[in-house]
């Protein structure tokens, strides 16, 4: 393989690898509300978390979702804004998908929002822990 051939190749390497942090990185941005941030991970015991939140007139709309793919399963939920406790409740998965998915309209403070958001199930003591600052 030639020296050129191999230059090729790592430049395309380096171009696709940056391109893809890129897309992860970047927050998206909703119309009408501003800026918005969304992250999603897994759980501890396989299921997955998605939270988003978005500046919405005045407001930040948040919104929870866990999807453990099994219909009945109760967990208790948390929301906090910056350490402030903005909702504390349990949810049941539902059909189809067995998911759950916690909305709320809380108050923006001053400065950058940080949401914090767990779920733990009550049985297992799997968690979800989410987090994303606005």
């Amino acid at each position: 393989m030639s020296t050129l051939s191999i230059r090729l190749r790592a430049a395309a390497l380096t171009i696709a690898v940056g391109a893809g942090a890129l897309a992860v990185a970047t927050p998206a941005h909703a119309s009408g509300g501003g800026g918005r941030v969304e992250r999603s991970g897994r759980c501890t015991a396989g299921a997955d978390w998605k939270l988003k939140a978005k500046h919405d007139d005045g407001r930040i709309e948040t919104e929870f979702e866990v999807d453990s793919n099994r219909v009945g399963q109760t967990w208790r939920v948390r929301l906090r804004d910056n350490g402030v406790l903005v909702f504390a409740g349990r949810r049941r998965t539902v059909a189809p998908s067995g998911s759950f998915t916690v909305e709320r309209r809380i108050p923006d403070r001053a400065g950058p929002d940080t949401i914090h958001a767990v779920a733990t199930h009550v049985r297992s003591g799997q968690r979800c822990v989410g987090r994303v600052t606005l």
